[in-house]
């Protein structure tokens, strides 16, 4: 099927024999990473000044329950590849050395906890492997076999978890997988410790939150080639591991680059409070939807006063909207699950852990912990709403906004995952939108046409870069940012311009204390200097994640993709049945517009039959509509070339599209 393919689900970031043009050198600059300056070393000593470095509980905890680890940890693919590197970290990051000058303090902590990796004992009985992908993968005993929660992004890291553990422990199989949420950090390597025949044998449950595989499947498939270039940048993909590129992504070094898959669940959970049991271990859960992610859920172990957190207490500010993109996450909520948690179960927990860092011990640290966890969401819906309510925008309140004491001097309330900055945006989004009032905004011009109004208006290119060259020599380098965005779009071919945006941008990234901050601005400064990548990318439309999306959820994405220009006056309707899903359907083309229904028309202009098996093996490129249609696994009635002349009309979506440059 001609032009037939999904592209850009959100997956592992696979940064194979990436290629870039050759660098652009301006007269002062070349394609290399720069130093500090005094103004970011000042910065960042600023910052050793005015946090609490002297608490070290978070380095007790990280190594509390140690048990064994191996002396490398670098995990390859079948063909030899490296889809999890830990020893690329381990050459300049180590619990004995200072932040480099390139680095934020707080986020060099963070990168030194996250490297304390391997097995460790979190209780009687639970155990977790962290350090082998961006998430953790969690153990429970049973009484015959392991109970394993989130095994992480590639099958590749979590079969060398499960290794690590039988070593070290005794073999057992593994008896239930539970997903704790639709984050394909939390399912996609489940294939690399069960198989489809283990489940279906019933050897292995597989148990989700309700409406698990709907949103594991759609939350990235819309906008997933948008997502997926995005998230380039959020996870700093091209950037190299070292003091000047890549140190932490925040919730954990980095993502593996593994394929991951989507094993189906057997069990949803439905209802807080709904009890499981199995292989001898009682399980307790609550429901979670709408926070971290659209279906989540922690639980409660009884017998052990125990309690995972799935994503929805890390040790850090997490995102209410994340720079990749996303639906708006709801703050409120959030906070309002975590009170629940804390009236449920917060008299009774002596342990909690969850899917990143590392577990909390003590039923008094656990409450505090809880309540400012709850707090920071809380703090940062109400702020931003009481701003808002006097009339400020989003940008204005991002300026404003400042924590309290309490939670700006608490580590597992620091920004490096979701900011304070953005996430106050956020909730402004989702409450106002995208227009802040403002009728000069209502209809402003795009970047690259205001871009040479601004610089003309400025007294050309050479002034603002003569003004600009000053202002950062000053360190400043926000408003460099933001001048020299407009010298680029206005002449994207102007190397000085675009070295010394990248220059300021990089500044900006030395200082950042979040994670997906530092990469996003280093990132920019890549592409400035280097051009836009040309290979590589983001792993689109994995086997297991096409095969789990129905019908509907297919020809929602054939919508999107539909363009207009080329559907214009065009009307036509096309019948498909799925043969092995006794499902029809019928698509209709009209005003330019893809609709889909069920309920089929009797005489379409033309009618295909295919099972679904057939339609993703065509998405996989394992086969071609007119393979199909040759072999008779499809068959057509009617006018044949009304298929054959919409298949042109999906665009497929460039992954590598500019970003920091028109």
């Amino acid at each position: 099927m001609k032009n037939v393919t999904l592209a850009s689900l959100l997956g592992a970031i696979l940064i194979s024999g990436c290629s870039a043009p050759d660098p652009e050198t301006g007269n002062s600059t070349t394609s290399e990473p720069k130093a500090a300056t005094k103004y970011t070393i000042e910065a960042n000593q600023a910052v050793l000044a005015s946090l609490p470095f002297s608490d070290k509980q978070d380095f007790e905890n990280a190594q509390r329950g140690f048990i064994a680890k191996p002396d490398v940890v670098t995990i390859t693919s079948a063909d030899g590849k490296p889809v999890w590197d830990l020893e690329e970290y381990k050459k300049f990051i180590a619990l004995d050395k200072e932040a480099p000058d390139t680095v934020n303090p707080s986020l060099w902590r963070n990168a030194q906890l996250n490297m304390i990796h391997g097995l460790f004992k979190v209780t009687d009985n639970i155990y977790q492997v962290r350090g082998y992908d961006l998430s953790n993968i969690t153990f429970v005993k049973g009484d015959k076999g392991w109970i394993v929660f989130d095994p992480l992004i590639s099958p590749e890291t979590a079969k060398a978890a499960l290794d690590l553990i039988n070593k070290e422990l005794g073999e057992r199989p593994v008896v239930a997988v539970i997903y704790s949420h639709s984050h394909l950090d939390h399912y996609g390597g489940a294939r690399g410790i069960i198989s489809e025949e283990d489940i279906k044998s019933g050897k292995v449950m597989v148990i989700a939150p309700e409406h698990f595989t709907e949103h594991a499947v759609s939350e990235n498939v819309i906008a997933g080639n948008a997502m997926g270039r995005r998230a380039i940048f959020m996870y700093g993909a091209m950037l190299p591991r070292n003091a000047k590129g890549g140190v932490n992504g925040g919730l954990g070094q980095t993502t593996s680059t593994g394929l991951g898959g989507l094993l189906i669940p057997t069990l949803d959970i439905t209802t807080t409070g709904q009890e499981v049991t199995v292989d001898g271990v009682k399980m307790v859960f609550q429901m979670t939807p709408g926070t971290e992610a659209p279906a989540e859920m922690n639980t409660w172990f009884p017998e052990w006063n125990a309690l995972w957190m799935a994503e929805n207490t890390t040790n850090t500010m997490h995102n209410i909207l994340t720079l990749r993109g996303a639906v708006v996450r709801d703050a409120q909520k959030w906070s309002s699950f975590l009170n629940e948690t804390i009236e449920t179960w917060g008299v009774d927990a002596v342990v909690k852990f969850q899917s990143h860092h590392w577990p909390i011990w003590g039923n008094e640290e656990i409450v505090s912990y809880f309540k400012k966890q709850r707090d920071i969401y809380k703090f940062t819906h109400d702020e931003t709403v009481r701003l808002m309510n006097q009339g400020y925008t989003g940008e204005e309140i991002s300026e404003m906004i400042t924590l309290p004491a309490e939670l700006e001097n608490n580590w597992a309330t620091r920004g490096y995952y979701g900011t304070l900055r953005h996430n106050s945006r956020a909730v402004y989004q989702r409450y106002m939108g995208w227009y802040d009032g403002n009728p000069s905004n209502l209809d402003n011009l795009p970047p690259e046409m205001v871009a040479k109004k601004y610089i003309d208006f400025m007294g050309g290119e050479q002034a603002v870069l003569d003004k600009a060259k000053k202002s950062f020599a000053d360190g400043e380098y926000r408003w460099v940012a933001e001048v020299m965005k407009h010298a680029v779009f206005a002449e994207p071919e102007n190397k000085q311009a675009k070295n010394l945006l990248a220059d300021a941008l990089e500044q900006l990234g030395y200082q950042a204390e979040s994670g997906p901050w530092r990469s996003v601005y280093l990132q920019g400064a890549y592409e400035l200097r280097n051009g836009i990548p040309t290979t590589g990318g983001l792993v689109t439309a994995t086997p297991d994640t096409i095969r789990a999306m129905t019908p509907d959820m297919l020809f929602d994405f054939f919508a999107v993709r539909l363009n207009s220009e080329k559907a214009a006056g065009k009307k036509f309707s096309i019948n498909i049945d799925f043969t092995d899903l006794d499902s029809h359907h019928t698509l209709t083309v009209e005003n330019a517009v893809l609709n889909h229904t069920q309920k089929q028309v009797k005489e379409a202009d033309v009618s295909l039959a295919l099972s679904m098996k057939t339609m993703n093996a065509i998405q996989l490129g394992e086969t071609t509509f007119e393979q199909g249609v040759e072999n008779g696994d499809i068959v057509v009635k009617g006018d044949e070339d009304i298929f054959d002349n919409f298949l042109p009309m999906l665009d497929d979506f460039n992954f590598w599209f500019n970003i920091v440059t028109p």
